[in-house]
């Protein structure tokens, strides 16, 4: 009895066929501009690595540097 007062489902509507993709073609100075924003990330990357000292293992230079004084290396 229950199927008595349901509303009937009304029909899906028709599924629309999906979009092209975009080109992958690029233009030279797009490639180029790509390629100066990626090798300015990879400089910038470098730079803020090398000023750090420590690892996952703690402080990371040699015995010969960690005897030095405040005055100056022995």
């Amino acid at each position: 009895m229950g199927s008595i007062f349901r509303p009937k489902m009304p029909p899906l509507p028709a599924v629309a066929p999906p979009p092209e993709p975009p080109k992958s073609e690029m233009s030279s100075e797009d490639k180029e501009r790509i390629a100066k924003e990626q090798a300015a990330i990879r400089r910038r990357k470098t730079g803020k690595q090398s000023t750090i000292l420590t690892g996952p293992l703690g402080i990371q230079e040699d015995e010969e540097e960690a005897l030095g004084t405040l005055l100056g290396k022995n």
